[in-house]
């Protein structure tokens, strides 16, 4: 790891497309630097620019240049850049290696890693529970929102334990239309369901906001038993 003081700042300019053994050279000499050590790296790509050939590259949107100016950056110790630059001059190639004296004022540090939360403990639901099940059109609405979306915004803010949207591929309800759902046409109003479980006390309780939301639909409610609901609890603070 790098310290407080002298020390050599290397760029290696190349162009884009230019190539190490079939492989991009900028993603050769990255993967070099990495895996000996290299306290770290920066490829800057630009957008317009000429080499040594005198040729002037730019890319727009038309046309996308493979010879765009690549810039390399890295610092490093004295001592290691003299051990890397040998190998660096290899793989460049016809590429330019800029090696400057800097110093370093102060270092990177090593981000913390996050501290890890404690286990939490299990929330269970087990035993005799309710089904409710709300059939409605895709193209119902409650307040200029679709009605799927009002009613789990409500179930969540009311606490149930979870609710899952379907969306019907083929069905008919009160009005004995067919509707379904192809690959040249898709319905706007596919039949719809929210199913939830929860206690008979907080959905009995729902009912009402239920019945104030859905205008035309059906809800029934079931019987389940439930053999296994678990999930973490939540923190306090969240």
């Amino acid at each position: 790891m790098l310290t407080r003081g002298k020390a050599l700042k290397v760029s290696i300019y190349l162009s884009e497309g230019s190539t190490h053994k079939g492989v991009s050279t900028y993603a050769s000499v990255l993967d070099y630097l990495f895996f000996r050590g290299c306290s770290g790296a920066t490829v800057l790509k630009g957008v317009a620019g000429f080499g040594a050939d005198h040729h002037m590259h730019s890319a727009n949107v038309v046309e996308m240049s493979d010879r765009l100016p690549m810039k390399i950056e890295f610092i490093e110790t004295p001592e290691k850049v003299e051990r890397l630059l040998p190998k660096l001059e290899e793989m460049v190639g016809s590429g330019m290696i800029e090696v400057q004296e800097t110093t370093i004022a102060k270092p990177a540090q090593v981000s913390k890693q996050p501290k890890q939360e404690p286990a939490r403990e299990h929330v269970k639901i087990e035993g005799r529970a309710l089904m409710m099940r709300i059939f409605f059109g895709e193209s119902d609405r409650w307040r200029d929102q679709p009605l799927h979306e009002a009613l789990v915004r409500a179930m969540r803010a009311n606490d149930l334990a979870g609710a899952t949207v379907y969306r019907g591929i083929l069905g008919y309800g009160a009005h004995r239309r067919v509707h379904r759902e192809s690959a040249l046409r898709l319905s706007r109003d596919a039949s719809m369901m929210i199913s939830v479980i929860d206690t008979e006390a907080k959905l009995r309780e729902f009912l009402p906001v239920v019945d104030q939301m859905v205008e035309e639909g059906l809800v029934v409610l079931s019987d389940v038993d439930v053999i296994k609901y678990s999930h973490r609890a939540a923190h306090e603070s969240e």
